[in-house]
């Protein structure tokens, strides 16, 4: 296929892209280095220092001789993205091309108007883009779990049978977010959905759960193709943090209770969701919705998780509970069906203690880069 990457330089995006290429799939990777400069702004630097996009894409191809081909700007220029699918003509679009730290949305008006901004726009640039152009063309978009929140039923993969005086009909399941970001998310789906249904197009929406690890096929060449690995409060995912914590022995900080539940997946089963939905397209005027995870935990879980792990490399980890900077539920039901890619061939890579040792062993050899002052929460939900 030929297959548009948005946000290629992203955590996602830039082994997406790897994979892909890798499989033979001709792969233009597009991005305006902006989780950079967020991260750099907002004294948020990852534990590695990657290499810019394109010096990526040239590693890449000496090692595998395959190529990525590159375009640096900013996808909120409708312009600049429809230039690049008239003229690449792409099968499909994978979409990460948007600010994706719930923290950073609120952490005062301008990131939150930037949140607001980029990420709806972007979206919209692209369904036009695509209309205008190549309306065959199959959409996969990231989404998240954060969409749903934390209702007190089960939670279906993304429609909902709905009985009501007597009649029945579907909707989209209930959102419900817990940020300003997963707000944006939650209005993607529906910007999505009105053009599925009102102008045909074929679109594929991923809620997906926080994403863990480093290592894949094609990272594990030469560490120059690492993906980017934050730690800190504003872009670190929970397991990350925890686990750059433990090495730095830093007590894990749980926020609150830590009965917070939320869908896991390994970053290897994010290459494979991708490639599933990519070899299982929807049809025209139709809107496929995937929970995108492979395993649940509580926070204190994760922590307890991680701290068997450190034990089996001989260090000790100790856990505290913190303030919790957020707004949110923090005992809670949580019962997400996530079935579907299953039954397209997922093959789950699960949160064992061999590998979260595995992953700490890699953080050790970076241990010097770990800044302390980036863990702890330095964004309120309410002040």
């Amino acid at each position: 296929m030929k297959i548009i990457i948005l946000g290629g330089d992203g955590y996602l995006g830039w082994p997406t892209s790897m994979d892909l290429a890798a499989k033979g799939h001709e792969v233009l990777t597009i991005d305006n280095y902006s989780r950079r400069t967020i991260a750099m702004q907002s004294s948020s630097e990852g534990l590695i220092q990657n290499p810019n996009l394109e010096d990526r894409a040239r590693i890449f191809e000496s090692l595998t001789g395959k190529k990525i081909q590159v375009a640096i700007g900013d996808l909120k220029n409708f312009s600049f993205l429809e230039g690049h699918i008239k003229s690449f003509q792409p099968d499909a679009v994978v979409h990460y091309a948007e600010q994706p730290s719930a923290p950073y949305s609120l952490k005062g008006y301008e990131e939150a108007h930037y949140t607001l901004k980029n990420n709806l726009e972007v979206t919209h640039n692209l369904i036009w883009a695509i209309l205008k152009n190549k309306p065959e063309c199959h959409i996969v978009k990231l989404g998240t779990m954060g969409e749903y929140g934390t209702p007190n039923i089960d939670i279906e993969e993304g429609w909902l049978d709905i009985e009501h005086k007597g009649r029945k009909d579907k909707f989209l399941f209930p959102r419900a977010a817990g940020s300003l970001y997963h707000t944006t998310k939650v209005l993607d789906t529906d910007l999505l959905w009105f053009y599925v249904r009102t102008f045909d197009l074929r679109v594929t929406d991923l809620m997906q759960g926080p994403v863990y690890g480093l290592s894949t096929k094609e990272s594990d060449l030469d560490d120059r193709l690492l993906p980017n690995f934050h730690y800190d409060d504003i872009f670190g995912t929970v397991v990350n943090r925890f686990l750059v914590q433990a090495v730095a022995g830093v007590p894990l900080t749980v926020y609150g209770k830590g009965g917070q539940i939320r869908g896991y997946l390994n970053l290897k089963d994010t290459l494979q969701c991708i490639d599933l939905a990519l070899h299982n397209p929807a049809d025209k005027r139709e809107l496929k919705i995937y929970n995108q995870l492979t395993e649940t935990f509580t926070v204190n879980e994760l922590a307890e998780n991680i701290q068997k792990a450190g034990k089996t490399l001989g260090i000790d980890v100790a856990i505290k509970s913190i303030e919790n900077p957020r707004r949110e539920a923090e005992e809670h039901y949580y019962n997400p069906k996530h079935t579907g890619l299953i039954d397209l061939g997922l093959e789950p890579n699960y949160m064992t203690t061999e590998v979260l040792a595995n992953m700490m062993k890699f953080v050790m050899n970076y241990k010097d880069n770990i800044d302390e002052t980036k863990i702890f929460p330095r964004v309120k939900w309410s002040k």
